[in-house]
């Protein structure tokens, strides 16, 4: 397996959702880093990728080891307020069908979480869920 790089990771999860996202019905998806004005009684998906501690897999020299990267992604889904949830968890579902157990260019993903209904949407005036998958890679050394 070819060594894990942190933004091949990243740039592997966000094609993923992007690609999906601008099929029909298109719904607007944004990435850390990003700056983005919502649409009033618009929906979109916000993602956010990060790394959590790894371990090594495998003693020896910084040849011809391993090292497990995993991390988590949080992805917010945003929708009219006041309208109910149906919308938001169809758009839930597809994003839960993008990830859930699935391997993709070397990313393992876990049983997606949600979406689950959040109390205070941030920012104000959506509705918002969560889906919440975590994943590993191999870093080869």
């Amino acid at each position: 397996m070819a060594a894990a790089d942190l933004n091949s990771i990243r740039a592997t999860i966000e094609a993923r959702l992007a690609t999906e996202r601008a099929s029909s019905p298109a719904i607007p998806v944004v990435f850390h880093n990003m700056p983005y004005e919502p649409t009033p009684n618009s929906s979109w998906v916000q993602c956010l990728t990060s790394f959590g501690s790894g371990e090594y897999l495998g003693h020896g020299s910084t040849s011809n080891s391993y090292n497990r990267i995993v991390g988590l992604v949080v992805l917010n889904i945003f929708s009219s307020k006041g309208v109910g949830p149906g919308a938001n968890y169809v758009i839930g579902k597809r994003i839960r069908d993008l990830y859930n157990r699935v391997i993709v260019s070397g990313v393992f993903f876990d049983a997606a979480t949600g979406p689950e209904a959040l109390l205070s949407a941030a920012p104000e005036g959506y509705f918002q869920t969560q889906v919440r998958v975590t994943f590993e890679s191999i870093e080869e050394l």
